[in-house]
């Protein structure tokens, strides 16, 4: 059952008091108008918890504006959502549309800092890879978008596919399924990559989930159970004790960049909590560890651009060469298919932190 205002209702309970389940909860098609943004079909989507969340269909149904009960979750950047028809792909062009948002997907055929790799086109012995990949620039096509009741349940749930392709050359496919359940404060995502091509192809995927004030703020803190952690490069290495702690914003600060290793947890799961004491708020992230089994943290306490990314993924993003020398890059062979899930939520009050601490093993 639902729970609607703080009481547990069925549906027969909830639709007596409505003249369209909408009223409370549910999904609205639109496009945005404005500027650079324009063109760009999104869905909103409403809890009827007091979570808001805006999927982009024409940026890799990823999830820009983020709200709970009027609070900003998700970092913005001051890029906007920028229309795909705009995407730089060569060396740090994705950053001008780097919109930030609850989810950036970086991906799916290489993701990470700008390299030049081996090449699978057969026309090209290597090639210039650019940051992060093609997946956020790359319009969905949309499969459904409904909500439909279980029982006493009511799901919203949007559903798309993501195609990276080129002729002769790689063709990967990403099946994407966002959901919230009605009264919930949780985003459950699931995809499926897939090869749909007839040679092998390297995969790599990481999912950029950015959170910004007031959850991350001076004396906010980041939970995360790891086995190990390794300092991006000498910069992080200065202050490495301190990567779990956050301060006010700073001037000229650079970001640091922490690669984890995070510990799976009694389901098989690992997990990150962005915690803010003085609010009893806090964003966690849980996410399959055995096909997203490294961490990267990105601590960024810059002016202006104040976020912690909190990035699980199945590579780091040094880029694809450094991913293949190293040996963590991922091959999917002709019609193979990778699943992972992923859930981002929200936490209120002592007793639903405790709770989650007590998941991770750090109460």
């Amino acid at each position: 059952m639902a729970i609607v205002f703080g009481k547990e209702m069925t549906k027969e309970e909830i639709l007596k008091r409505v003249g369209d389940v909408s009223q409370i909860g549910g999904l609205r098609v639109a496009e945005l108008q404005d500027g650079l943004e324009r063109g760009i079909r999104i869905i909103d989507v409403i809890t009827g918890s007091g979570l808001h969340y805006t999927v982009l269909l024409d940026r890799g149904m990823d999830i820009a504006w983020t709200s709970y009960k009027g609070v900003s979750i998700g970092w913005r950047s001051g890029t906007h959502n920028l229309s795909p028809y705009f995407f730089e792909p060569e060396r740090l062009g994705w950053l001008r549309g780097f919109h930030g948002g609850l989810l950036n997907t970086c991906g799916l055929t290489y993701a990470g800092a700008p390299c030049r790799d081996v090449s699978t086109h057969p026309f090209l012995e290597e090639e210039d890879l650019g940051l992060h990949g093609r997946a956020s620039y790359l319009p969905a096509y949309l499969l459904s978008a409904q909500g439909t009741w279980q029982g006493d349940d009511y799901l919203i749930q949007v559903e798309g596919k993501v195609k990276e392709a080129i002729v002769f050359g790689d063709k990967l496919v990403m099946h994407r399924k966002i959901s919230s359940r009605l009264g919930e404060k949780v985003i459950p995502i699931e995809d499926e990559i897939t090869n749909e091509g007839w040679q092998n192809s390297p995969f790599m995927i990481l999912y950029h989930v950015n959170i910004g004030y007031p959850i991350l703020d001076e004396g906010s803190k980041l939970l995360l159970p790891v086995t190990k952690t390794v300092p991006r490069d000498a910069h992080a290495e200065e202050g490495k004790e301190y990567w779990h702690t956050f301060e006010a914003p700073q001037k000229d600060y650079f970001e640091k960049v922490y690669l984890h290793y995070p510990k799976a947890l009694e389901d098989g799961y690992g997990a990150s909590l962005l915690l803010n004491e003085k609010m009893k708020l806090g964003v966690y992230l849980k996410f399959d560890i055995q096909a997203l089994p490294y961490f990267t943290e990105w601590k960024m306490t810059g002016e202006g651009e104040y976020v912690l990314g909190m990035e699980p993924g199945n590579c780091f993003p040094l880029g694809r060469k450094r991913e293949r020398e190293e040996g963590r890059l991922v091959i999917l062979k002709p019609q193979e298919s990778k699943k992972i899930k992923l859930e981002i939520g929200v936490l209120e009050g002592e007793e639903e932190i405790a709770r989650f601490k007590k998941y991770l093993g750090m109460a």
